[in-house]
């Protein structure tokens, strides 16, 4: 029996063969579960999913919002361990996207006897370029970059979500992920952006014990192909897919060649 609270909380959805292995899909900052809505069917072919939103996103519950808790990266790790114990989730294939791969990473190494496998798509541990590392953004961009969310989050939200879509030749992409990021609650965005944009969970990386897939795209803004291939040789035994695909949401842009990687990986004993 699932706990209603936790289901409410953050809008736990269960589909999907009953007793296959579980998948459970997190998204990234600005968006929902319903932004692995072309995903999701197809898996729950094979495996039995579990979609949630992150508090402060989506259809969960915003009075569960402590800014204090998501301050960090760990809040979020808390709520995804959370998610796991009050459904009994065992053996768990984690698949986040952007930002939610570095949660997964972090809940992981808490317990890594309750995870499979994790599927990191388009991560990144560092989005700050660094000596020795490029993580795609100088720390000019990211204060601009948040100064800008502070002071007029509408405006920044459809400047920004075309750039990190990519696809110019399909703005309808661009369309929708301006639209979930004005779905969510510019107070609670500009708390989950600090705590994105300014993350470095490099050093987390060496600490991953469970076999690992590292899916990138060709062509990515906001995760270049530098921070896949240095997340690959930082996680021990980890795989590298490269999608023929461009932008950071390839569940949207390219959702049968990022379902393939999936679920090939979930399957693979």
């Amino acid at each position: 029996m699932y706990d209603m609270d936790v289901r409410s909380r953050y809008n736990v959805v269960v589909t999907g063969k009953n007793g296959g292995p579980v998948v459970m899909l997190a998204h990234g900052f600005g968006c929902d579960q319903n932004l692995w809505r072309l995903v999701a069917p197809a898996l729950a072919e094979d495996f039995q999913v579990v979609l949630f939103d992150h508090v402060g996103s989506g259809r969960s519950d915003p009075s569960a919002w402590r800014t204090e808790r998501y301050s960090t990266l760990d809040g979020y790790a808390d709520d995804v361990l959370q998610i796991c114990r009050e459904l009994d989730l065992q053996q768990v294939v984690f698949v986040g996207h952007s930002v939610s791969a570095m949660i997964g990473v972090l809940a992981a190494i808490r317990e890594p006897d309750r995870f499979a496998k994790l599927v990191l798509l388009t991560p990144s541990p560092r989005y700050v370029d660094d000596a020795g590392y490029r993580g795609g953004f100088t720390q000019a961009d990211i204060e601009e970059l948040l100064e800008s969310l502070d002071s007029n989050y509408l405006g920044w939200s459809a400047a920004m979500a075309p750039v990190i879509m990519g696809n110019p030749d399909r703005p309808e992409l661009g369309e929708e992920l301006t639209n979930s990021f004005c779905r969510t609650d510019p107070r609670m965005a500009r708390v989950f952006a600090r705590t994105t944009f300014l993350s470095d969970n490099r050093a987390d990386l060496e600490k991953v014990t469970v076999p690992t897939l590292v899916i990138e795209c060709a062509s990515d803004v906001i995760a270049p192909r530098e921070v896949g291939a240095f997340i690959h040789a930082k996680i021990a035994g980890s795989r590298l897919v490269t999608l023929d695909a461009v932008g950071h949401c390839p569940q949207l842009s390219a959702p049968e060649a990022t379902t393939r990687a999936i679920a090939s990986f979930a399957a693979d004993s």
